[in-house]
This record gives structure tokens, C-alpha cells and sequence, in this order.
């Protein structure tokens, strides 16, 4: 089967099929996250609002990334089945619905129903990095994936510095902040659901066309559709995909918890106003505008001298630097060293994100679907078990990161343990992916 994946990343082409899929994957991506943590900048004001206890605040952001987990699994395996278009276009539908409806709560356990709801939103990286997988050639994939994933995170800093200035903006209306903070969330929720229209008219499956299309006249895409039955089940059975589900839980699951926390943790522990504090903690969420994207860059330079080994080692390194700068930030008390060290072990952060999405499409080429899946729900049972941190009475924010930074690093020997092993680094790779190499060795 002739390929037509993109062999190099040209930001100025939109018009091929994976240079719009590209662009229009990382804004969309982007705009999910002011859906998903939209509310999180504002949860000074809904605490007074509902009276909410730091006990009822722990709940609230686990239930903020428990349903991601199903969430991601479900839409890993629906890319499989009927392509990343159709799937990206139902979940923004769905999606931006409890965004715009959560206004309506008034009470702890209609909000805390209303962020569950929402929490379905995180599929969205799946399909993203899902896409980005199958449009681009193994030489430049990792460094596809990390960028527009990394640009797309980046809205989740942008939320935190933006939405607390559109509740500014309901507030000199004329509305109180029980009210400004409801019409606040409804903006995200209209940007959503428009972009879910847009995305079925603006990109396809494949480079090749849409899977349904191909599937009736493309004998190949015909077989790969039944080699797809069982994807999930040998995605599963492969010990390499639970190893990259924890260190994604390790990255990926810390950067949505900070999300979750920042603006908290910089108004409790410093004193600032919601603004100052939603601008710093933004700061956070930009450094993906390059940080997620170097991730994917030095997993391929080591993919291409070193080979899929390469690809694990520079991830386990990522994750020793960012457990220890987890644990340097959680002991600073004063503003400029707390910015400082919050900024450093976001770098590595990010390039762990990175990196861990630049081994992940050549764990299983026949299965890239379900092992997106799998691995980006790590991500969310990382977010939910420092929930439970979090959420404790008895255990302060500080002690908390001190205690996930730890966690980091005994994460981060697994997966450098896993680079020294010579069968887990035999790369999979389907036959079909033969001429796409030689084509990428070719236009080095």
C-alpha cells in the first residue's frame, strides 16, 4: 500500500491532508482545555460560593480526571473503528454540553456531577496524538506528536490566565460573582461546540482519505480493519504499554493536577490576588508552547542513533529531573524561588509528556488506537491517585508534591530499567512501514 504520510512538519502548509490535520488537531486540542480546566481558575469563587470544604475540593478535582480514564480507552478504541474525524467531531459535541450547563449548579453534589461530566473532555488528547500518528512518517511522528500536543496543553496555562479576566469581564457588567463565574463557562462551551463541526469538514482520517471510505475499496485498509478487533486485547498483553501508562501517569497526571491546584496553591500559600495568582500559575501550562514539543524532538535524534532504546532512556531521564524538581519547588516559601523551581520541573514535565508520545506509535503499529488509549488514561490515574492526596486533611499541598516528586523518580528507574532491556526495545513495526522509512532515510 502506497503511503502518503508526511515525511518533514512544514507550519506554513495547510493545504495537505497532514498539515491541516496537524492544525487543526493542536487548536482543538487547545480549546478542549478551556472546557476541561475552565473552572479551575475560578474555584476561589465557587469555594465561597457553595461553602465548599478542601475535603469536597479533593473530590472535585478527582472526579475532574476519573471519567478521562474510561473516557480515553473508549475513544482509543473508537479511533480504531471509525477514524479520528468522526470521533474528535462527537466528543466536542457531547462535551461542550455540561461545560455551558454547569452554571446551573447550586450546590456540591450538582457540581461535583457537572466537573465528572466534563472530565470526558480529556479523550480529546487520545484522538489528537491518535491523528498526528497515523499522518506522519516514523522519522519526524514523535516531533509531530509532541508539538501539537504541546501547543494544545498550552491552553491550559492560557485558561488560567484568560478565564479569571472573562469573570472580570461579567463582573464590570454588572453581575455578581455568583453569577460571573456561570455565564464565564459558557464561552468555552460555545468555542467547543462549534469546533466540533468544524473539525468533520475540515480534515479527514488518513492521508489516503476517510477509513470508511477506504474500507469499501481499499482491500488493505480492509484488512487492517480486522486486524483492529483484536488490537486492544494485544495492546493490553504487552507489558511495554503499562510501563509507558505509568510514566505518562508520572507526567502527564502531575501537569493536570497543577492545573487543577495552582491557582490555590499560589492564593493560599502566598497571598495573592485570583489575577496575580491565575498568571503565574498560567506560566505553568505555556511552557508548552516548546517544552512538550522538545520532549518528541530529542526522542527522535535518540530514536534514529539509538533505536527505540534511545526513545526510553531519554524518557526515564526526563522523569528523574522532574521528580526532583517537584520536590525542590515543594520546599520553596518565598514567590521568586517558588516561580523558579515551579517553571524547572515543568520543563522536564512537558519534555516527559513528550517523549513518552514519541515511543508510543512504535509499541504496536497495527494497534496505535488502543495503545494511545491505554497509555493517555495513565495519565489520568495519576491525576486521580494525587487527588487523594490532595483531598487529605491531614497532609498540606506542600507534603503533597514532596510525596509525588518521589513517586516520579521510582517511575522514572522503571522506565530506565526498561531501556537496558533488549527484547522490550525491539521496535514494532508493521511491514507497511518499510517504504515510508526508506522514503524518510532518503529525504534526510
Amino acid at each position: 500500500m502506497t503511503t502518503l504520510k508526511a515525511t518533514r512538519i512544514n507550519l506554513l502548509d495547510i493545504s495537505s491532508p497532514p498539515m491541516r490535520a496537524f492544525h487543526t488537531t493542536w487548536l482543538t486540542f487547545f480549546l478542549c482545555f478551556f472546557g476541561w480546566f475552565g473552572i479551575a481558575p475560578l474555584m476561589p469563587i465557587i469555594r465561597e460560593d457553595l461553602g465548599l470544604t478542601k475535603g469536597q475540593i479533593g473530590n472535585i478535582i478527582i472526579a475532574s480526571v476519573a471519567i478521562t480514564v474510561f473516557a480515553r480507552l473508549f475513544f482509543g478504541w473508537l479511533c480504531d473503528k471509525i477514524g479520528p474525524r468522526i470521533s474528535y467531531s462527537i466528543l466536542l459535541l457531547v462535551g461542550s454540553l455540561p461545560v455551558m450547563l454547569i452554571g446551573l449548579s447550586n450546590s456540591y453534589e450538582s457540581f461535583l456531577l457537572f466537573r465528572l461530566a466534563i472530565g470526558v473532555i480529556g479523550a480529546s488528547f487520545v484522538i489528537t496524538q491518535y491523528h498526528t500518528s497515523v499522518m506522519f512518517a516514523p522519522n519526524v511522528v514523535g516531533t509531530a506528536n509532541a508539538t501539537v500536543a504541546g501547543w494544545g496543553n498550552m491552553g491550559g496555562g492560557v485558561t488560567l490566565m484568560v478565564m479569571p479576566l472573562i469573570f472580570a469581564g461579567f463582573v464590570g457588567a454588572g453581575y455578581g460573582n455568583s453569577e460571573a463565574w456561570r455565564y464565564a463557562m459558557i464561552v468555552p462551551g460555545i468555542a467547543l461546540f462549534i469546533m466540533g463541526f468544524m473539525y468533520y469538514f475540515f480534515t479527514q482520517d488518513t492521508p489516503e482519505g476517510n477509513l470508511t471510505d477506504l474500507r469499501k475499496t481499499n482491500p488493505a485498509y480492509k484488512a487492517k480493519g480486522k486486524e483492529s478487533e483484536g488490537g486492544f486485547s494485544s495492546a493490553c498483553k504487552d507489558y511495554r504499554v503499562w510501563v509507558l501508562f505509568l510514566a505518562y501517569g508520572a507526567c502527564f497526571g502531575i501537569e493536570i493536577t497543577i492545573d487543577n491546584i495552582a491557582t490555590l496553591y499560589f492564593i493560599d500559600n502566598f497571598h495573592l490576588g485570583l489575577r496575580e495568582a491565575g498568571v503565574i500559575a498560567g506560566t505553568f501550562g505555556m511552557m508548552n508552547i516548546f517544552a512538550r514539543a522538545l520532549g518528541g524532538v530529542f526522542g527522535d535524534k535518540a530514536g534514529k542513533k539509538f533505536g527505540l532504546k534511545g526513545r526510553i532512556f531519554i524518557l526515564g531521564v526526563f522523569l528523574l529531573c522532574e521528580g526532583l524538581g517537584l520536590m525542590l519547588f515543594s520546599a520553596m516559601d518565598t514567590l521568586p524561588l517558588a516561580v523558579a523551581t515551579m517553571l524547572l520541573f515543568a520543563l522536564f514535565l512537558k519534555m516527559s509528556n513528550g517523549a513518552t508520545y514519541s515511543v508510543v506509535p512504535f509499541i504496536n503499529n497495527k494497534a496505535i488506537g488502543a495503545v494511545s488509549g491505554i497509555v493517555g488514561a495513565g495519565g489520568n490515574v495519576g491525576a486521580v491517585l494525587a487527588g487523594f492526596l490532595f483531598k487529605s486533611e491531614t497532609i498540606t499541598y506542600r507534603e503533597s508534591l514532596f510525596i509525588i516528586g518521589i513517586v516520579v523518580i521510582v517511575v522514572s528507574s522503571i522506565a530506565l530499567l526498561l531501556s537496558l532491556s533488549r527484547k522490550s526495545t525491539q521496535e514494532f513495526l508493521h511491514p507497511q512501514s518499510i517504504p515510508v522509512l526508506q522514503e524518510a532515510i532518503v529525504n534526510r
